[in-house]
Parts: structure tokens; C-alpha cells; sequence
């Protein structure tokens, strides 16, 4: 729904745009933060500030949505955005910061392109940027709706009720809402924030994966103590059984399907998380499905989960679950060394697979799915923090 004329500039201009993205996003944070430092307080994470993620995040969704929409005008992609808009609910993004982001977006655009930006190049970005942040807002009414919470209203305490220790640096928490109402409706598949209060008074959020059965009124995360991570290490450092959490409702749109196609899920490190999650729901409600587990980590001790993904697969009557493992220390039958790799591994191509891990092994796998003819559009994949890869999902 790009107009013709806007369409021929951005096309004539997106080259000169893209190029400087990467300048623009740094003069676009470093203003709005200056003039609105009551932001990075509960909404924007300052760890992916300052490693730039979130710069890079941001420039690459723009590029692509304005590529989207010279590829066909006469559409809005909103299946782009639709990873975003979670990400957005999860932290209570609400319609009036969007003009706060235009305002400094804009200003950021003209500072760095100067006489470039004439009225009509202005003119047809604006009209990009309001084509990107309608079907953002739209999408995100839409959700905060599905999960019966106002736009921007998703916070609640809750108790955690026990602590577990799973690895040296993986924690389960197991939640319960503190107000004594019913646990809000979730997805396997689904994940949370969790909001903190820093030391330094700044409260910072971060985003877990629900790791068990969603159903029930108990919920669980397992958070993996990051270097450097505020939120994992006082997680970690600080919260005990008796203690509250705050917890967004839950959010995101990479969830078990309900077919009875057969699933593959793939997953590295802490990203088993989601997995888990899955697979407890399908034990839970005594599914029939053919299940495919396949894991890989640096060892069965690093591991997090590993007897509960045993545990679970064994209660499947058609799972199996494979785990590669760099090094090995405890024995864990079955298991094969080294990186993943797929060969030999009865992967059905009419599967749906989900994919969770470092963005690296996401790559290097998914190539291999689609070597053993999995179609692209049946590969799902989970990222924490800013997404910067965008497969081609044809």
C-alpha cells in the first residue's frame, strides 16, 4: 500500500538509506536516551544498547520492511513484524511511543543525510515509517486483546515457590501469581519477561522461556547465568523461594501448533528451554504425535533439563530424543560427540520444526533441515533478544 511516488523514491534512495543505518540507529538511541532517559528504565535493555543489538536489530527490520514493500506495493508485510510486535507486548510498548521513536528516527535520518533528505525523500520515508508502525500497532492491540491485558498493562507479582538448581549456571524458578487469581492462558512454546530492579535504581528487563507444561496454575523459567547479564545474575545471586518476581503475561508467536503432523525440535545450550516446555505440554495431554528431539550442548553436565527431556520423551509413545555433546564427563547413553549434524538422523519432511539456540548453530542447522528436504516455511525458529537473522521463510 506504498503510494507510486513515494515508491520510486525509496527505491531510488533506499541504497544511500541502508548505508547509513548503522549511523543513524547510533545518533537515533543516543538522542532519545539523552532527552528520554526515563526509557531505559524498564523498557529498553542497556545490555543490547551497549553491544549494539539493538542498533543492528533495528536498522535491519527497516531495510527489510522498506525491501518488502518495493517488492510489492500494493501489500503491507505484516508477517515481518509479527516476531516484533511480541517482543513489544512482552515489554509493554504502547502506540503513543511511536511518535516519540518518529520524532527521533526522523531527526537522526536528517542529521546524517543533510541536504539528501529533501521534502519529498522525507515525505516518502514518513510514509514507510507509518506503513511499519500502523501494522505494529495493530498487531499489538490485536495481541495485548488475545491476552486480556490493556495495551502497555502486563505486569503482575508472583511468588516463587522453589528454586532449582539445575546446572552450575542454569536456575529453574517455579512461579505461582502472588495476587491469588488464575495464571493467565499460555502457549507452549511462549515466553515471559521478567522485570527487575537494578542496584542502581533502573529496572531492566529480560525475556525467559515458559520451560514447562503452560497449563496449571504454576509457571516455570530456567535462566542461564550470563557473563556480564544483570538480570541472570541477580537472579541467580539473589531470589529464593518466598520471594516475588514481576512477570509480564505471557507473549510470542513461535508455539506448538496443534496438527498431528510430526515435530522436530531442535535446540542448543539454554535454548532446550522452549523445548522442554513443548514437550512437557505433550506428555501433559497424552499426545500421539511423532516427536524428534534433538539437542546439542558442551556436555551432559552443562546440560540443562537432560533427565526431564528423558523423562518426558520417555511418557511419548513415538519420541525419540538424539544429544551431540563436545566433551563428555557423566555417561549419557546414546549420546553422539562432537557439533550437531544430521546425517543419518530420519528427519520426516513433512515435519514442523522449531529451532532454539545461538544464532550460528540456527544457520548451520537449518541448512541442514533443508538438506533433508524440509520445506523452509515448516522451520520455526526462537530468538532471544533482538533478532538479527532473517531466513528466507519461503
Amino acid at each position: 500500500m506504498l503510494s507510486a511516488e513515494s515508491a520510486a523514491v525509496v527505491r531510488a534512495t533506499l541504497p544511500a538509506v541502508a548505508g547509513a543505518l548503522d549511523e543513524i540507529t547510533t545518533r537515533f538511541y543516543g538522542a532519545m536516551f539523552r532527552d528520554r532517559p526515563e526509557l531505559l528504565d524498564g523498557l529498553f535493555n542497556r545490555g543490547n544498547q551497549a553491544s549494539g543489538a539493538q542498533r543492528r536489530a533495528l536498522a535491519g527490520s527497516i531495510a527489510g520492511f522498506a525491501s518488502a514493500l518495493l517488492a510489492d506495493p500494493d501489500s503491507r508485510p505484516d508477517a515481518l513484524l509479527a516476531r516484533i510486535a511480541h517482543k513489544h507486548t512482552a515489554v509493554g510498548v504502547t502506540e503513543d511511543q511511536y511518535t516519540v521513536v518518529h520524532k527521533y528516527l526522523f531527526g537522526a535520518i536528517a542529521e546524517v543525510l543533510g541536504d539528501a533528505v529533501t521534502p519529498e525523500v522525507a515525505a516518502a520515508w514518513d510514509e514507510v515509517y507509518w506503513l511499519m508502525a500502523g501494522a505494529l500497532i495493530a498487531q499489538e492491540a490485536r495481541i495485548y486483546l488475545e491476552a486480556g491485558v490493556a495495551p502497555g498493562e502486563v505486569w503482575r507479582p508472583w511468588t516463587v515457590v522453589d528454586r532449582r538448581e539445575e546446572t552450575a549456571d542454569v536456575v529453574s524458578f517455579v512461579l505461582r501469581p502472588a495476587d491469588g487469581g488464575p495464571a493467565p492462558a499460555a502457549k507452549a512454546g511462549q515466553y515471559v519477561s521478567v522485570r527487575a530492579l537494578m542496584p542502581d535504581g533502573v529496572h531492566q528487563l529480560r525475556q525467559y522461556s515458559l520451560s514447562g507444561d503452560p497449563g496449571g496454575e504454576l509457571r516455570r523459567i530456567t535462566v542461564k547465568r550470563v557473563g556480564g547479564g544483570e538480570v541472570s545474575t541477580l537472579l541467580h545471586g539473589s531470589v529464593r523461594a518466598g520471594d516475588e518476581l514481576t512477570l509480564s503475561a505471557p507473549f510470542g508467536d513461535v508455539v506448538l501448533d496443534e496438527t498431528d503432523t510430526p515435530l522436530v525440535l531442535v535446540s542448543a545450550g539454554i535454548g532446550c528451554t522452549p523445548m522442554v516446555g513443548m514437550l512437557a505440554h505433550l506428555a501433559a495431554t497424552g499426545s500421539t504425535r511423532k516427536v524428534l528431539t534433538l539437542h546439542a550442548d558442551v556436555s551432559p553436565g552443562t546440560h540443562a533439563l537432560r533427565t526431564e527431556t528423558r523423562a518426558l520423551t520417555a511418557q511419548l509413545p513415538a519420541a525419540e530424543a538424539v544429544f551431540w555433546y563436545e566433551r563428555f564427563g557423566i555417561a549419557e547413553p546414546g549420546a553422539r560427540s562432537g557439533l550437531m549434524n544430521l546425517d543419518g538422523i530420519d528427519v520426516p519432511a513433512d515435519a514442523t520444526v522449531y529451532l532454539c539456540g545461538p544464532l550460528p548453530f540456527m544457520r548451520t542447522v537449518r541448512t541442514q533441515l533443508l538438506d533433508h528436504g524440509v520445506p523452509p516455511r515448516h522451520i520455526r525458529y526462537e530468538v532471544f533478544g533482538p533478532d538479527l537473522w532473517l531466513p528466507d521463510a519461503s
